[in-house]
């Protein structure tokens, strides 16, 4: 799917780009799956602000994807469309019910296409079926990794995981992270790569458009005073991270905690799981 170049008609957009909607089917969400969104734009109950950059935006309505089809189904997609909430795009499909869901929308997906969940599902791009019946090499997304609480890894625009194999109950996943993780057998997958794969692509262009998204601006702590940030302050001029009244320190958040190559996450009651990290994929 190839991104779309603005002319530079303003400044703003020299150098924009843009997704090529020409996947999208249909302008209209199904009003039966939407839901209204509240924001809290990053305020607490008191009003204040206690996560930053984040405010205003476009209004959107949130779609209910179906990360839990139950087996046994068997579904048509009617239309591929955008979603505000999320970088892939989703599939509206109808089962033999005559219910409808929204999907994550696999790559190649197409309207008139049947999606089967099933232990005996065919080995096609968007059919749903527990790792231990999908094939070594395989590449798949919206994975589970409680059994029966529905996909919860894999489930943004172009990623896809790699099933390594199959022991002792577990199955071997290589995760986008390039983390090698265990999954109990029995958890489901979807075959295939998610859509909109250039999404990442995307040149915002100008700080408007990330406004637009409910983003807001964020200031440099180099650019602060000592007394606003760790990086602020400083006599002589300009200074790189680490300078002012904490120079030669690691860069730090403006509460003092490390950030850069500081390690935050807390996976201790997972740890047995995970057969190899991120950081030594990434050593390698």
């Amino acid at each position: 799917m190839p991104i779309k170049q603005y002319n530079p008609t303003t400044p703003g957009k020299r150098g924009m780009t843009t997704q090529d909607f020409s996947e999208i089917t249909t302008k209209k969400p199904l009003r039966s799956l939407l839901v209204t969104k509240t924001r809290g734009n990053g305020r607490n109950n008191q009003g204040r602000i206690t996560v930053r950059h984040q405010g205003g935006g476009a209004k959107k309505f949130y779609r209910k994807i179906n990360f839990k089809l139950e087996p046994g189904t068997s579904a048509v997609i009617e239309q591929i469309e955008y979603d505000p909430n999320r970088s892939a795009r989703i599939a509206r499909i109808k089962d033999q019910n005559n219910r409808y869901h929204y999907i994550l929308a696999a790559q190649g997906m197409k309207q008139g296409q049947t999606i089967t969940v099933s232990q005996e599902a065919s080995i096609d791009n968007g059919n749903r079926l527990p790792l231990k019946n999908i094939p070594i090499g395989s590449t798949i997304h919206a994975i589970e990794l409680t059994l029966g609480k529905g996909s919860q890894l894999v489930r943004s625009a172009g990623n896809s995981a790699q099933l390594m194999g199959i022991d002792n109950g577990y199955a071997q996943v290589r995760l986008p992270s390039g983390e090698v993780r265990l999954i109990n057998e029995n958890c489901q997958a979807s075959l295939g790569v998610i859509g909109n794969e250039q999404h990442q692509n995307v040149k915002i262009g100008k700080a408007g458009r990330n406004r637009y998204k409910g983003k807001r601006p964020s200031v440099r702590g180099v650019v602060m005073n000592a007394v606003d940030h760790p990086h602020g302050g400083g006599d002589g001029g300009r200074h790189g991270v680490g300078g002012g009244k904490d120079h030669g320190a690691a860069p730090k958040t403006p509460w003092g905690q490390k950030t850069l190559g500081y390690k935050t996450r807390r996976r201790k009651s997972t740890n047995k799981y995970i057969v190899r990290s991120r950081h030594e994929s990434k050593r390698r």
